[in-house]
């Protein structure tokens, strides 16, 4: 120690205590340096000379030593005063300089120790028995530290609350709570009033007076609950009114699941009530009375249910008294209930408890709480008009015995009694009879009884005492009826007699002239009587006196009939002349007057008879058509039907050429739209300055000469003699093998749909949009759109079955079928649909420049201040940004929000009203796949409601087809838009707003949340969303595609063209590839079809070998032109051509082939049925017109296009002669019926059958036809016209960039000419930058496998080539040339429009492509 102390050493914090610890920690020091010193010294030279401190310690060392010495003790200090807990020891040694701690406060000292110990347990908890280090030790001080800040900060803060409390200011309670100082939980500014209130309260309830931060936390926790109970009650979200009601936060008591919606409900009730009542707020005691509330009623409800089954026990038991028991339990809460009732009540309840029971149809039905009420009213009601009515009987018996006529009048009129028919004029008449009748009664005596029974209203027996005037329902003991009381029976009956006698004499006294009309009548009768009587006798002596008079008139007759005969006799020569004479004339006139008859109404006989022809045509065609099995009479009429005439073949032609035509219009006309739409993003870089001007006028001279050529170049494969279509033996084999695939392809729609979900989904979507379009001719004619049809329910089922999980996904996503349907329908071939659809509201709505939608009440109230101040020239006082809630506080915002209402609705209705009746306008193809989705997701999801796919197929003919014609018309060929025209905002917010409404009504979506504003259309929503409905399951119903393009199997092999599609050379190569790839996966069967064709086309062909050409550069820019270079293939079937005559052929061939024959055969012999036609021989006359017919048939088919020509083996039999067809029929009959396909026994009917079809279908396919070249000249001319539109934008390109060149010409910037421009960039010199230039300059930012300490070994070297825009980068390392890249400068813009951020040179270095921009513009642009 005293060396150490020596001052020329230097060191400090020396302590006299801790001598032996630094004696210990020096010697152990110096050894270990001692020992390494020696140990490097017999490894090195050991005479090479040594530093004398390799061995001793230096004064550095040694303070450190003694430093480390110190703080170990200051450590121990710390740590025994922890294990003491004192406070004030702890803070001494932890401001011990050994220990060098910052922060320290003598205040803090107690959260010190008990940070300290905290820390000390978690370390002991961690196995960690060790003392707390120095780090520890400043990491707790400093926690402790902040834990204190926060503890003064948070009184500070508790003090301001209850300062706020006390004042009574809402706001600023709020605000202090909120205080994050304050550490309360979290607290709700909408609720300001309720926090004020409640902690008010609560604290004039504190014995202080003061609410502590332990209290204020449990207070805002609840009340903050509260304060959400009250915003869901008043938003309507059940969900969220039961969550914080059920929390424990809340803390409210007894709270029951069960009774959940009772709560809520009695809370709705109650918060309209108090907003009523002015309080805007529910306290938390009034929700809790409420929930105690509704617990006491559905308590008391239990407890009346269970009682409610006691009585209907009691009445099933039959017991009265027990009955009355339980009617008189508190727990019914039955009012009114007697006990001298009680049997009338078991009587009463027991028969409606029966009625109930048959009514119901249930033996086991009961008596509910209001039933049973009803029925003790209606008890009680009958008991009183019971003792009513004995009483009056009772007063009527009496008024009897006292002789008092009016006594007993007024007692009988009496309404309690109920007797009827009482007159007051037989008042004395009915003294006399009743006195008459009580006489009569006490014959048998006086029996003395107090008691009579009455038959009352209800069939029920009621005993009355007529000594105490009380009475009972039931049966007194020992009963006997009092035998001199009238009932109330015996007093009708009399009073009925005596009022009938009086009712009969006032009758007769008032009728006394009718009765004497009476006699006459009766006297009438006898006289008519007794002459009838007479008459009768005459009539039955009628025969007698016409014998007499016949006879005497015969005597005549035949006198004057004998003398006339006598006298032609003399003459009847004469009178045989005259006869004749009389004919003649009378035949002559009659023939001449028809004739004349005849001659005057020529042209209703010429009418009449062909009227009566063409009846006899038409039921014959009636027979054809709808009859199972048409003669073969009829069938012949009609067989002329399926010949081919020369108009035929014409339009064939003209339907080909026009495909063609439309099909090249289709792909040129979307070439031009990319470009165009490429040269829409150039032009829009260069108005932001980031591409050249040369750039822009570079790709736009590229469109011009592609818009002027393109038509020609898309055709010059078909005119060339070489490559596919070479006349050589290998490329027709090339040629036809490709022929076979693609007509299976088409045909087959599996394999496509296979291969669609084998690719990824942004290559998936380009081979739709180019290979899959053009293998169908973009659905040009019906038997490709029915394949294509087929295809898309073929892929969507697919991706329903293999995709689709949740039926929601359909919606959310983006299925690639959806996708694939809409975007075709929405093409040339749906276009015309949309555009006749709503292309009048459209324009409507854009003609109407006063119309103005907006929905916002921001824009509303921005735009009414902006009015305001523009009127009145000086600013609004009122403020311009605020929120939704405060815009909809001013009048006028909702004056005029009400008026876009109804401007919305009304063009909302005009747009509903253009889609529902357009039905018949929405191509087939978007109704059918409708249907077909609606179905197959039925089948997938079969719980799923209708509704819910009523939705989904809502989504795809709505959302998907319509909503983006009507929020973009322009973009969609709606409206016509001239070039450079465009839509105003209005208009699109307009269009914008109409389609948010159609949206929401088409998907039964209503407005709520941040749209609450428009809830007063909900109920509008609903009522479109039904007509939608209706829209919607009427589009499904359609007919399956086989019967709308009446398409079968055997269409093909009857059609006189051959199908024939435009393909690129670049899509062929691409599908032999994909299909090359996947073709285990879409034909996973070795025996398919597909592998052979596959087979016979062998590895994929390049460009050259397929155009002719030699083999090229692979890098030819001019290769992705060549590419696109489009050929026709003719599809056939490989799978069905029938071979030589020696070879079996199929089914199907032979069937077509015989019937071909048979209609050659029948045209020209006659018969009644095919076998009588076979056998019969053909007469010379028949032979000679069938080869007539041959010989026109063959020079026809010389003038027939190849594409259009029959099979060979057609061809041949147009050679054979009638016997010779006949004998083929029978060889062919024969194969067919060993077969199973035709039977002998009906005289092969079948076949002629099948043949009348063939010429129905004949029929509807010329129908077809016309109608296909209508719709294929609109469509041509619609796309010449979106040519002509895409020619017109060019030009203005044109002449955009004309004036830009003008522009910076005038500025001295560019040369008009491009040898000037050329010159000035050939002047551009190379930038070289090393790669870490770059990469501080954050171009570059790494290399693979190159650490950046190497980045200056490496050079990179950007020189502008000839071709504007394109740079050739060369790296080099270490000064050796490695790679060289070709860097265009379009790509990266693409890549910057796209938002890729990072590219890859070299395939290893890593750019930022904006910074890489933006070097390139600095240093080759001067930008």
């Amino acid at each position: 120690m005293v060396a150490m102390r020596n001052p020329n050493a230097m060191l400090v914090n020396l302590d006299q205590g801790l001598a032996p610890s630094y004696q210990d920690t020096l010697c152990q020091a110096k050894q270990e340096k001692t020992a390494n010193a020696r140990n490097r010294a017999s490894s090195e030279n050991a005479t090479a000379e040594r530093d004398v401190y390799e061995e001793l310690l230096t004064q550095a060392e040694i303070q450190g030593n003694v430093n480390k010495v110190n703080l170990l003790a200051a450590l121990e200090k710390v740590n025994k005063a922890l294990e003491r807990r004192d406070a004030s020891a702890l803070f001494e040694e932890l401001s011990s300089p050994a220990l060098g701690l910052r922060g320290l406060k003598r205040e803090n000292c107690d959260w010190y120790l008990k940070q300290l110990i905290a820390d000390k347990e978690q370390k002991a908890e961690r196995g960690s028995n060790e003392i707390l280090q120095k780090e520890e030790l400043q990491s707790g001080v400093d926690v402790a530290n902040e834990a204190a800040q926060r503890f003064h900060k948070m009184l500070k803060a508790v003090d301001r609350i209850n300062a706020a409390i006390r004042k009574g200011d809402a706001n600023e309670t709020v605000t202090e709570l909120m205080n994050p100082d304050a550490q309360l939980p979290t607290v709700y500014p909408f609720a300001a009033p309720l926090y004020q209130r409640e902690l008010a309260t609560l604290q004039q309830q504190s014995p202080e007076g003061y609410l502590s931060n332990p209290e204020l936390g449990v207070a805002v926790e609840m009340l903050s609950s509260v304060a959400l109970i009250n915003k869901a009650l008043d938003t309507g979200d059940i969900g969220e009114v039961w969550k914080y009601l059920s929390s424990s936060v809340t803390g409210l008591t007894n709270v029951e699941n069960e009774n959940s919606q009772r709560y809520i409900d009695e809370l709705l009730k109650l918060k309209a009530q108090s907003r009523a009542e002015g309080n805007e707020f529910l306290s938390w005691n009034d929700i809790q009375a409420v929930v105690d509330n509704v617990n006491t009623t559905v308590h008391e409800e239990h407890e009346r249910i269970l009682a409610l089954g006691l009585i209907n026990e009691a009445l099933d038991e039959g017991d009265a008294q027990k009955t009355l028991q339980v009617l008189m339990l508190p727990a019914a809460k039955l009012a009114d209930v007697n006990a001298p009732t009680a049997q009338h009540y078991q009587d009463t309840l027991v028969r409606a408890k029966r009625e109930k029971a048959q009514d119901t149809q249930d033996e086991s039905a009961v008596l509910w709480l209001d039933e049973i009420q009803d029925g003790i009213w209606r008890s009680n009601k009958e008991t009183e008009e019971a003792e009513k009515f004995s009483l009056g009987i009772l007063a009527i018996n009496e008024a009897v015995d006292s002789g008092e006529v009016a006594q007993t009048l007024s007692a009988l009129r009496s309404p309690d009694v109920g007797l009827y028919g009482v007159t007051p004029e037989c008042d004395e008449a009915y003294q006399a009879e009743l006195q008459e009748r009580k006489k009569s009664m006490l014959v048998n005596g006086d029996n003395k009884s107090v008691w009579v029974k009455h038959w009352v209203k209800g069939g029920y027996n009621y005993y009355y005492n007529i000594e105490s005037r009380k009475g009972s329902w039931e049966e007194p003991a020992g009963f006997v009826q009092n035998s001199t009381q009238l009932s109330r029976e015996e007093i009708q009956s009399t009073i009925s007699g005596v009022t009938a006698a009086y009712n009969r004499e006032q009758l007769w006294n008032a009728n006394e002239t009718l009765i004497v009309k009476l006699q006459a009548r009766c006297k009438g009768y006898l006289v008519r009587k007794e002459f009838s009587n007479r008459m009768n006798f005459l009539k039955k002596q009628v025969p007698a006196i016409i014998a007499i008079q016949s006879q005497w008139r015969g005597y005549k007759q035949k006198k004057a009939f004998q003398d006339r005969l006598q006298y032609l006799r003399h003459h009847e020569t004469e009178a045989v002349k005259i006869q004749s004479l009389a004919r003649m004339h009378r035949a002559k006139k009659q023939y001449k007057g028809r004739l004349q008859y005849f001659k005057d109404h020529i042209d209703e006989i010429v009418k009449i008879q062909a009227f009566i022809r063409a009846n006899k045509a038409r039921d014959d065609y009636k027979t054809l058509i709808n009859a199972d099995n048409p003669p073969m009479v009829v069938v012949r009429k009609f067989v002329h039907l399926l010949d081919q005439s020369d108009q035929d073949f014409q339009e064939e032609l003209d339907l080909m050429n026009l495909r063609e035509e439309v099909v090249t219009l289709i792909r040129a006309n979307q070439q031009l739209e990319n470009d165009l739409n490429l040269m829409d993003i150039k032009i829009g870089l260069l108005v932001k300055n980031k591409i050249t001007l040369q750039e822009v006028v570079s790709h736009s001279k590229k469109l011009t000469k592609k818009n002027k050529e393109q038509l020609s170049d898309m055709m010059m494969m078909n005119k060339q003699k070489g490559g596919l279509k070479a006349l050589s033996k290998e490329k027709r084999e090339k040629l036809e093998a490709y022929q076979h695939l693609f007509y299976l392809l088409q045909t087959n729609p599996t394999y496509l749909a296979k291969l669609i979900f084998q690719m990824p989904q942004n290559k998936s979507t380009k081979f739709m949009d180019s290979v899959i379009f053009t293998l169908y001719n973009y659905a040009s004619n019906q038997r490709e759109e029915y394949l294509l049809l087929r295809l898309f329910k073929t892929a969507l089922n697919e991706e329903i079955k293999s995709k689709v999980d949740q039926i929601q996904e359909i919606v959310t996503g983006n299925p690639t079928v959806i996708k694939m349907v809409v975007s075709f329908n929405r093409g040339a071939r749906g276009q015309n649909a949309l555009r006749q659809i709503l292309a009048p509201v459209v324009k409507e709505i854009m003609d109407d420049k006063t119309l103005n939608i907006k929905t916002d009440p921001v824009d509303i109230y921005k735009a009414w201040v902006n009015q305001m101040e523009s009127q009145t020239g000086e600013a609004s006082k009122l403020p311009y940004d605020v929120t939704p809630e405060q815009a909809l506080k001013h009048e006028e915002v909702n004056a005029r929000l009400d008026a876009s209402i109804k401007h919305m609705r009304t063009v909302t209705d005009k747009f509903l009203l253009a889609i529902v009746v357009s039905l018949e306008k929405i191509p087939y193809g978007m109704r059918y796949i409708a249907k077909v989705l609606k179905d197959s997701l039925h089948e997938k999801f079969p719980d799923a409601t209708e509704d819910e796919l009523l939705k989904i197929v809502g989504n795809l003919l709505y959302y998907r087809y319509m909503n983006p014609a009507i929020v973009a018309p322009d973009a969609f060929d709606i409206i016509d838009i001239s070039a450079g025209g465009q839509l105003s905002t209005d208009q699109r917010r307009n269009l914008g707003s109409v389609a948010k409404m159609l949206q929401h009504a088409a998907a039964n979506k209503m407005f709520e949340g941040d749209t609450a504003h428009l809830s007063k259309i909900n109920e509008y929503l609903s009522q479109s969303y039904q007509k939608f409905r209706r829209f919607f399951q009427a589009a499904c119903e359609v007919p399956e595609p086989e019967d709308r393009f009446n398409v079968d199997e055997y269409s093909d092999l009857v059609t006189v063209s051959k199908p024939v599609i435009y393909i690129s050379i670049g899509e062929i190569i691409n599908t032999h590839t994909l299909l090359l790839d996947h073709q285990d996966a879409i034909a996973p069967e070795h025996n398919d079809p597909i592998h052979e064709l596959l087979e016979d086309l062998g590895e994929v062909p390049s460009i050259e070998s397929l155009l002719g050409e030699g083999t090229g550069n692979p890098n030819d820019p001019s290769k992705e032109a060549l590419a696109k270079t489009e050929v026709s293939l003719t599809l056939t079937n490989k799978f069905d051509v029938a071979g030589d005559e020696n070879s079996e052929m199929d089914a199907r061939t032979i069937l077509l082939n015989t019937k071909r024959l048979i209609v050659d055969v029948i045209r020209f012999q006659p018969g009644e049925t095919l076998t009588e036609i076979l056998e019969t021989p053909a007469s010379n006359e028949q032979e000679t017109d069938h080869q007539k017919a041959m010989q026109r048939r063959a020079i026809r088919d010389a003038k027939t296009p190849d594409k259009m020509k029959k099979a060979k083996t057609t061809l041949e039999e147009t050679n054979l002669t009638l016997a010779e067809k006949k004998a083929k029929i029978q060889s062919n009959l024969k194969k067919l019926t060993e077969m199973g396909k035709v039977n002998p026994e009906n005289r092969y009917q079948d076949l002629i059958n099948d043949i009348a079809k063939d010429i129905r279908n004949q029929r509807r396919y010329r129908q077809r036809r016309k109608a296909e070249l209508v719709k294929l000249q609109q469509t041509h001319q619609a796309l010449s016209s979106k040519a002509t539109f895409y020619e017109e934008q060019v030009d203005y390109y044109n002449q955009y960039i004309k004036t830009c060149l003008d522009n910076l010409a005038s500025k001295g910037k560019i040369s008009k000419k491009p040898g000037d421009m050329k010159g000035k960039k050939s002047k551009q010199v190379s930038q070289k930058y090393t790669a870490a230039r770059l990469h501080e300059k954050g171009v570059l930012l790494e290399i693979d496998d190159l650490q950046s300490s190497q980045f200056k070994n490496v050079y990179f070297e950007i020189s502008p080539t000839e071709e504007v825009g394109d740079f050739e980068v060369k790296a080099k390392f270490m000064g050796v040339q490695m790679e060289t890249f070709m860097l265009h400068y379009q790509d990266l813009l693409q890549l910057q429009y796209e938002g890729v951020a990072v590219m890859k040179l070299f395939d290893r270095a890593k750019v930022n492509v904006n910074l890489l921009i933006f070097l390139l513009n600095k240093k080759f642009y001067g930008k």
